[in-house]
């Protein structure tokens, strides 16, 4: 049973392995977004977002017909993803993402920074798991096969289902920093 102790008494050490972990996640998929493929593949998510949309210059269902491929280069595509502002607010997204990213890290040093960041990632995750409600191309679509639609998610639907570990991390994170800012202050007054 001494192991059971040993592991509590670890929580707050594996919290900053969840930080960590949150920290390459955010910094990664946000770096991603400087590029075309990844800028291209959030278009269905922004265009159908009532949060989101208005980032985008083009009517929410014109983008169909201009999807590429991961690692597709069609130059008419490309063309329209620049008039529609695709690339811009992807890169924007992108700096948003790291920097969240980097608030959540710095939590192990500065609990008030996790703390942002904690609640920054909380709802972050909110707004894409909103992707669920508003987004077609998160379920399996209809070409013939018996399973289609709701409940059954396609990779991007997936993908977002995810986002609710995410959130789970984002208030696990602020909640460790509120604590840890809380120890502080006592150690500070006492």
């Amino acid at each position: 049973m001494k192991w059971i102790y040993t592991l509590a008494g670890l929580q707050h050490c594996f919290v900053h392995i969840l930080r960590i972990g949150v920290f390459l996640v955010m910094v990664w998929i946000g770096g991603l977004k400087a590029f075309s493929y990844e800028a291209e593949g959030i278009v269905p998510f922004v265009a159908n977002s009532p949060l989101m949309s208005f980032f985008y210059q083009n009517e929410s269902h014109a983008y169909k017909q201009y999807m590429n491929k991961e690692g597709e280069v069609i130059p008419k595509n490309r063309s329209w993803h620049e008039q529609n502002g695709t690339y811009v607010f992807s890169y924007g997204l992108g700096i948003v993402i790291v920097f969240i990213g980097i608030l959540v890290l710095c939590g192990v040093f500065q609990p008030t920074l996790g703390l942002i960041g904690g609640l920054l990632t909380f709802l972050m995750s909110l707004v894409t798991l909103s992707f669920l409600l508003t987004t077609p191309e998160v379920y399996v679509p209809d070409l013939g096969g018996a399973h289609h639609g709701f409940p059954f998610l396609s990779g991007a639907g997936r993908l977002v289902l995810k986002d609710i570990i995410m959130l789970g991390a984002g208030l696990l994170i602020a909640s460790d920093s509120a604590a840890d800012k809380l120890r502080r202050a006592e150690h500070e007054g006492a």
